[in-house]
C-alpha cells in the first residue's frame, strides 16, 4: 500500500485540535513532576523490589509515547478547513453508505480517530481499507474494498457532507 497525500493529513476540527494541544501542553508541563516522582521512588532503596519506582517509570514511558503521538498528529493536522460540500467522499466528510445486500444505510465520519471524542459517529481512518475505497467517490458511485480477512465488500455512496456542517 502506498501513502497518498490524503493519508498524510489528519483533518481535525478546531475543537479537537485545541483539546489535543492542551493535552500535549499538560503532558510536557508534567515532565518535571514525573522525573521527581521517579527520583523519589529511586531513593526508597532496592530497585528490584520497588514497585512504585517501576510503576512511575512505566507511566513516564506511556506519557512520552503519547507526547510523541500528539506532536506527530498535530504537525500533520489540517485544522478547521471543512472540505467542499460537493458530495465527494474524503477526509472530514460524514458519509452515508449502503453495503451490497444490506437494506440499511450506515453513516460515519472519514477522519482521524482523535475525532471520535467529538462525535457520536463511528470514525474510519482515511488509511483504512474502507476509507481508501471511498476517497474520491461521488454520490451514487459504487466502490469495493478488501477486508483484512480477504473478503471483498461492495458499497454505494448515498451521501457525503462536511463534518459539522
Amino acid at each position: 500500500m502506498t501513502s497518498t497525500d490524503a493519508t498524510a493529513v489528519n483533518w481535525l476540527t478546531q475543537e479537537a485540535y485545541d483539546r489535543l494541544s492542551k493535552e500535549l501542553e499538560l503532558l510536557i508541563a508534567n515532565r518535571p513532576a514525573m522525573a521527581k516522582e521517579i527520583n523519589d521512588r529511586r531513593e526508597e532503596g532496592d530497585l528490584k523490589e520497588n514497585g512504585g519506582y517501576h510503576a512511575a517509570r512505566e507511566e513516564q514511558g506511556k506519557q512520552e509515547g503519547r507526547i510523541l503521538q500528539l506532536q506527530q498528529l498535530l504537525r500533520s493536522a489540517k485544522v478547521g478547513e471543512a472540505p467542499a460540500n460537493d458530495g465527494t467522499a474524503g477526509p472530514g466528510m460524514v458519509v452515508t453508505v449502503r453495503f451490497e445486500g444490506d437494506d440499511d444505510d450506515e453513516t460515519f465520519l472519514i477522519g482521524s480517530r482523535e475525532e471520535s471524542e467529538t462525535t457520536e459517529l463511528d470514525v474510519y481512518s482515511v488509511a483504512s481499507p474502507l476509507g481508501q475505497a471511498l476517497i474520491g467517490a461521488k454520490k451514487g458511485e459504487t466502490v469495493a474494498y478488501e477486508t483484512p480477512n480477504g473478503k471483498t465488500l461492495r458499497l454505494t455512496l448515498i451521501d457525503a457532507k462536511p463534518f459539522g456542517g
